[in-house]
């Protein structure tokens, strides 16, 4: 009877450890039907039909690691892929409330197609890039509403097979050289460039693509001549405030946000406004809060933030740190190592359901980001390497 005992309890603690740390290694009990069913799962979301899940055991049980990535990109073909998972990824990004339930427009379809496309994902925020329908019959694209995009989803047409690429200097009233990937298009321009002082669009680049928003880079250390005359320099009669906190965010934010500072998002012509060589009001507006405060003259920027704590962003040294211009500012920031882990942990949180959690976790998105760097920026391999790594979850 104690022998009995004994063996149930270790039985017990078995299952116990396993079910723990089931989300830490490998899934090495399911077979090679089961785990490409679960590679489907997590990027489609839908089940594989009979012929693709043949073809993708077919994928592992004959290339071992790679044969696992292959059938992940097998997955990826499945047009709900592009439908369905990449839409709810990239929505929340291209508007305040970062809510799914939104329509489609040409910030997230744009992405779509970068995505499918294995365009160099570190140029969403610089590239003259847009991607639109080709079905017949759609309303032509328009910088002053979102008919084309609204009429692609209310008729169900395939994102995976209709979008095509296409430059935003060569459908909108921007020069090619005011053209900033997805910060430029109309819905990134109606979300965060409506109203405020254009720091906002700054705020949501960096929460939507380096996975920082400014009180996790805020830094009391760097210099605070950029930042503008609207600051008070005593809020509530306390310069202390100022001192130990708005310096803090304000000082990089600032110095950066100067690169918007032509542009405007028009609520009565409902489209984005660009004004090469003139700096709009918004920048200009509550001057006597601080008079001797910084007076923006131009679009220039300059980044305090690669020295200091925040450093520790990766910034990219190739680059000079400085520059003019929302595109130069798009090529510091898609440049900067936090740029490619914020992507990487994204994609490992909507493909594995969860947040890396545990050391292997941490570990994983560290060599999946290392890789997205080295071989060009892929999204879509960043995909992959995240279901094979959850398969078993």
């Amino acid at each position: 009877m104690q022998k009995q005992k004994t063996v149930f309890k270790v039985a017990m603690l078995t299952t116990l450890t396993l079910s723990v740390f089931a989300g830490s290694i490998p899934y090495v009990f399911a077979g090679t039907r089961e785990q490409a069913k679960r590679i489907h799962d997590r990027l489609a979301g839908v089940p594989p039909s009979a012929s693709v899940l043949d073809a993708m055991e077919n994928d592992i049980a004959t290339g071992g690691v790679s044969g696992l990535e292959t059938a992940a990109y097998r997955a990826m073909e499945n047009s709900a892929f592009y439908n369905v998972t990449l839409k709810n990824f990239v929505t929340p990004w291209t508007n305040k409330d970062q809510t799914v339930f939104a329509p489609l427009n040409d910030y997230t379809a744009t992405v779509i197609g970068m995505v499918r496309d294995d365009e160099p994902f570190n140029t969403v925020l610089s590239a003259d890039v847009l991607y639109i329908g080709s079905s017949s019959g759609l309303p032509a694209y328009s910088m002053s509403n979102n008919n084309h995009y609204q009429a692609l989803e209310d008729q169900g047409i395939d994102l995976k097979t209709d979008l095509v690429k296409t430059t935003q200097s060569g459908l909108t009233t921007l020069p090619a050289s005011a053209t900033a990937g997805v910060l430029t298009t109309r819905a990134g321009a109606e979300a965060f460039f409506f109203a405020g002082t254009n720091r906002a669009m700054f705020r949501f680049t960096m929460l939507n693509h380096l996975c920082n928003d400014l009180e996790q880079v805020k830094d009391i250390t760097r210099p605070p001549d950029r930042i503008r005359q609207d600051v008070s320099r005593s809020p509530g009669g306390d310069s202390r405030i100022f001192l130990n906190s708005c310096i803090g965010c304000h000082s990089g934010m600032d110095g950066l946000a100067g690169a918007f500072a032509y542009y405007e998002w028009d609520d009565n012509a409902a489209q984005l406004i660009y004004t090469q060589g003139n700096v709009q009001g918004k920048h200009l507006i509550n001057a006597d809060n601080f008079k001797y405060g910084y007076v923006t003259t131009d679009d220039s920027w300059v980044n305090y933030w690669r020295n200091g704590q925040n450093a520790l962003l990766g910034w990219d040294g190739l680059l000079p740190g400085q520059g003019n211009g929302a595109k130069a500012l798009g090529e510091e920031l898609g440049n900067a190592d936090a740029f490619a882990e914020c992507q990487v942990t994204k994609v490992f949180r909507t493909v594995c359901l969860r947040e890396p959690g545990n050391p292997l976790d941490r570990t994983q998105v560290a060599q999946m980001a290392s890789n997205f760097k080295a071989n060009g920026y892929k999204m879509k391999q960043v995909f992959a390497e995240a279901a094979v790594y959850c398969k078993g979850d």
